[in-house]
């Protein structure tokens, strides 16, 4: 599944789209982000809440080294409460992750995946070499029922064991990040997920259709 574009509401969009552009050095046309085959639209959040929204973005696993140190050198990672601030995954993710703060207190991941190609550029990281968006998280109270949804209106198999608290639906390229509206985003475990607002639109499903959440204020498409 590939993530194509998220509308993103935000306390500011000037300052958010600033942030994009100099600290992760993405190329930002007016409010649009451009991050691979991925759009991030930045809309003005009016009343909405902003904050505990989780993003992540996929780096060729190759230059994962390469990309640490160029993201310390722009931004303080996070830590999870023994003081880490790696964090690699065996079994069904075979991958490794930083976490940092964006703007509005997003949770920002870099993550690589060994079973996607290998990046090609040598020498110092770059942020255009961010492959995609690859994780959207969506909060839930009842994250069965979305899972459930995702199997059988888009085709999604969760790529790990899912639990009433966390289902990973979809694949190396994208995935929704379903979780209990009360589970704290890792690593910190300090804020709650927030999703109101987002628009996901995703391509590459066996169906078409919709999920969507009027409680919690988020909705994701199929193109």
């Amino acid at each position: 599944m590939r993530l194509l574009h998220l509308v993103l509401p935000v306390s500011d969009v000037a300052t958010a789209a600033a942030y994009f552009h100099d600290v992760l050095q993405l190329r930002v046309v007016g409010n649009h982000v451009h991050i691979g085959w991925s759009t991030i639209e930045l809309q003005p959040a009016g009343d909405q809440p902003v904050g505990g929204v989780h993003l992540a973005f996929n780096v060729p696993d190759n230059r994962f080294g390469e990309a640490i140190t160029w993201l310390r050198e722009r931004t303080p990672l996070q830590r999870n409460p023994a003081g880490l601030d790696y964090f690699a995954l065996e079994s069904s993710w075979q991958s490794q992750s930083v976490y940092f703060t964006g703007p509005d207190g997003l949770i920002l991941e870099l993550i690589g995946r060994r079973r996607l190609p290998h990046g090609s550029h040598p020498g110092r990281f770059h942020g255009s070499e961010l492959t995609c968006l690859s994780e959207v998280g969506l909060p839930s109270h009842d994250v069965d029922s979305v899972r459930a949804q995702s199997q059988q209106q888009f085709g999604l198999q969760p790529i790990s064991p899912p639990s009433p608290q966390f289902a990973p639906m979809g694949d190396d390229e994208g995935l929704l990040i379903v979780v209990a509206a009360d589970r704290r985003w890792f690593p910190e475990q300090k804020d709650l997920p927030n999703a109101q607002g987002l628009q996901l639109q995703v391509g590459g499903v066996a169906g078409a259709g919709e999920l969507r959440d009027d409680a919690l204020g988020w909705r994701v498409v199929a193109i």
